[in-house]
């Protein structure tokens, strides 16, 4: 069997252009090295998927004490190791991008990803258990997901990781080291990665792909530098020169304070790639002048985040008033509509800026964010209140800004236990996976007439109200006539009106 799968997997590398066929016994060789096997029969095989080659190599590996402990973060360690034999070398991953560039961007980044996918970076299987839907709203059509591709750690991994030697190497999941790293109970094997080299803004940056793929060529672009990620003009002229380079990608940071912030801030990234989201389709419900930028475009958007809209054929020109309305809002206070500069010390105002182009011109989102907390609000007045965090209590980053819920895996089996319960009649409120969600569904079942076929819908519609609300829980100035006024209120105090 294990001779089997190891032809199998020689044929989807060669098949996947990982290989050539001259190259066929150097890498049967070094797949038998790598099983400590001292021999090999050429049998008989037939094409078989990537998922069930890399199971059953697995598999072997458990049975002959290879993979040390059978989990699914050891089994992903060693699989890696495997895929990352047939992975070629980075110089020539950058010469087959650079010659694909040449004939276009497009080019480049199709071939790019589906590299990324073959060598099982991208572990297309699992992003394909998402659950993903969308939802109709005031402000369009809302993405919502239940990331499932991510796989939660067994307990004896993280046992092992808490007593595993502290190395600091790589710094981070985004440094540029991880290429080609083996990885460990701590951190993700990347020996099948490879990552491009690119120049924004004058600096050293390297484009990859996001191994979970939150929407379409999901890409990262990060700093060779690891440093801590920062809102500021050169963020915006790298941004810019990006989508330069990728005009048919979008680019986006998160903003670079906790609560409103990513989940990583202490390496310098921005994502992006090739996906339309719901906050890219809406309109300018008011249009703005920026005195000493009358050629720049600007507006406040239709959205429930708080969004003032840049589009202009200069990236100069664009960078210098978004800097500009940056600079204003890290020191904007308005008690009136409680926005608070800072606190104590602590600075709230910071930016999620997202840059895209429309044809020739440049198009700059900013979307204002501030992380004052209170005593009803502990984990952030503009964040997920707590009545919603049954769904939703993680930050609000770049990816939901633009409004693409990455919502928790556990809720797949919470809806389900909910579901049960409704059609069977029993107590919500004594089964812990659904207790939680007890006062949320009171807020709606009187809607409904609920049936075993339509019960699975409405629950998922009503998930999708709910992270349009949230959405606008983390709007600073809320879509009302009051709020718009207060907006316009920074906006005047901008240099706009």
């Amino acid at each position: 069997m294990i001779f089997e799968r190891i032809s199998q997997l020689i044929d989807y590398a060669e098949e996947k252009g990982l290989i050539e066929s001259c190259d066929r016994i150097w890498a049967q060789n070094r797949l038998i090295d790598a099983l400590g096997l001292d021999g090999y029969e050429d049998v008989r095989h037939e094409k078989a998927e990537l998922e069930d080659i890399l199971k059953e190599i697995d598999d072997y590996a458990v049975q002959n004490g290879i993979i040390e402990t059978d989990s699914v973060v050891f089994r992903d360690l060693f699989d890696a190791r495997i895929m990352g034999l047939l992975t070629p070398a980075p110089h020539e991953v950058i010469a087959k991008f650079n010659e694909k560039y040449n004939v276009s961007p497009m080019n480049a980044t199709d071939w790019y990803y589906d590299f990324s996918r073959a060598t099982d970076y991208i572990r297309t299987y699992r992003v394909k258990k998402d659950l993903r839907w969308t939802v109709e709203s005031r402000y369009g059509k809302i993405d919502i997901s239940i990331n499932l591709s991510k796989p939660e750690k067994d307990p004896r991994a993280i046992a092992a990781a808490k007593t595993a030697p502290q190395s600091g190497y790589p710094k981070c999941a985004l440094c540029a080291e991880n290429e080609g790293y083996a990885g460990n109970v701590r951190a993700a094997a990347r020996e099948n990665h490879r990552i491009i080299p690119m120049t924004l803004a004058g600096e050293k940056w390297f484009l990859q792909y996001s191994p979970y793929v939150y929407y379409n060529e999901h890409c990262i672009a990060l700093s060779s530098v690891h440093r801590p990620m920062k809102v500021n003009r050169a963020l915006f002229d790298k941004m810019l020169d990006f989508v330069s380079i990728f005009p048919h990608y979008f680019i986006g940071s998160n903003a670079d304070l906790p609560i409103v912030g990513g989940s990583i801030l202490s390496h310098d990234h921005m994502q992006g790639g090739r996906y339309e989201f719901a906050m890219e389709r809406a309109p300018i419900v008011r249009e703005i002048t920026f005195d000493g930028f009358e050629n720049v475009n600007a507006g406040i958007v239709d959205w429930p985040l708080s969004v003032i809209r840049l589009n202009s054929a200069d990236k100069a020109e664009i960078a210098s008033l978004a800097e500009k309305v940056l600079s204003a809002w890290r020191s904007y206070t308005d008690e009136q509509a409680f926005i608070f500069a800072e606190t104590d010390g602590e600075k709230h105002n910071t930016i999620t800026p997202i840059a895209r182009r429309r044809g020739k011109k440049y198009e700059l989102d900013l979307v204002l964010r501030n992380n004052i907390t209170t005593p009803e609000h502990p984990l952030g007045l503009y964040h997920p209140h707590a009545e919603k965090h049954n769904i939703k209590k993680e930050n609000i980053g770049l990816i939901e800004v633009m409004g693409l819920a990455v919502l928790p895996a556990r809720l797949k089996d919470e809806m389900k236990a909910l579901a049960d319960a409704i059609i069977s009649g029993g107590d919500i409120r004594a089964d812990e996976k659904t207790a939680k969600h007890a006062d949320w569904f009171d807020s709606f079942k009187d809607n409904y007439t609920f049936t075993s076929e339509n019960v699975d819908n409405i629950l998922f519609e009503q998930i999708g109200k709910t992270f349009v609300a949230v959405l606008e829980d983390a709007g600073v100035y809320k879509r009302t006539e009051a709020g718009e006024e207060a907006m316009m209120r920074f906006v005047n105090a901008a240099g706009g009106r």
